[in-house]
């Protein structure tokens, strides 16, 4: 299968949060009490129970008011921060490009969360699971829409091969940049690629998103540095050990010396037994 991408055109997004409901309804997560955030936004962020959700933003500019909105979820990066940290190698990348997560193998350790530059998994205290967008992945892999794709109304998702879609959002950067000079794709190279890419209004920041997302320097150092020179260390203090226990059979120094030949041990349990 080629390499799959959902386009986000946030100029076409209207805020009815159809794309909620719909990965609610095929994913069956239950609804979550929510509470009024900021503008028409409610909910604040991921949970184990929602995997997307809409963020409004109204920036003033120029006697102007621009209302931003996006619809945040997994962003399934080509190079993903959490597949590298995971523990127990339950993530994993479909050939689709989507980044999905072996519940099964899952343990709940939290290092997909920690290390995540979007915040997107979120662990269940009580299950020891993590959880979040699978990019529907069981709807991909029979020629079915991802839910979210499927019920948008007004055209701002489209989903199809990330080359084709790569060209017409593009084309489509160059159009809307005639009313929004701060127009910019976002996803295209961040992360090595994202599969879900955005047309966004204006800057990354000023939707709350990383301009340069990047693997924490920290879990690279961890996983590129420090673990294989720990495993070469163990590897070579066992190695000096049986290298050591072989030079010293070669040498006969496990031999018992004359001494011990011709004076053995006496048995100080078995000459009290008066058996001697």
């Amino acid at each position: 299968m080629t390499r799959k991408m959902v386009l986000v055109d946030t100029s076409k997004c209207t805020g009815c949060k159809a794309c909620s409901v719909a990965c609610k309804e095929w994913n069956e997560l239950p609804a979550e009490k929510t509470k009024l955030i900021t503008s028409y936004q409610t909910q604040k962020d991921f949970t184990t129970k929602t995997w997307t959700y809409m963020t409004f933003i109204e920036k003033y500019e120029n006697q102007t008011m621009n209302w931003l909105m996006r619809k945040a979820q997994c962003f399934h990066c080509a190079e993903p921060a959490c597949l590298k940290a995971c523990s127990s190698n339950a993530i994993a990348k479909t050939e689709s490009g989507f980044v999905v997560i072996d519940q099964e193998k899952c343990t709940g350790c939290g290092y997909c969360v920690e290390n995540c530059p979007f915040g997107v998994p979120k662990v269940d205290p009580i299950k020891k699971k993590a959880y979040k967008c699978t990019g529907c992945i069981e709807r991909v892999e029979n020629d079915l829409l991802p839910a979210c794709v499927h019920t948008c109304q007004p055209g701002a998702l489209e989903f199809g091969d990330r080359d084709a879609l790569l060209v017409q959002a593009n084309n489509r950067l160059t159009v809307v940049q005639m009313t929004h000079p701060k127009a910019q794709l976002y996803g295209e190279k961040e992360m090595g690629g994202m599969s879900f890419l955005y047309l966004l209004l204006d800057s990354p920041e000023v939707y709350g998103l990383p301009v340069n997302p990047t693997i924490p320097l920290s879990l690279t150092v961890w996983k590129d540095v420090i673990r294989p020179v720990g495993g070469l260390a163990v590897g070579g203090a066992v190695g000096a050990v049986v290298l050591g226990v072989f030079a010293n059979l070669y040498r006969g120094n496990y031999r018992p010396s004359e001494d011990e030949v011709e004076n053995p041990p006496v048995d100080l349990d078995r000459k009290k037994g008066g058996k001697d």
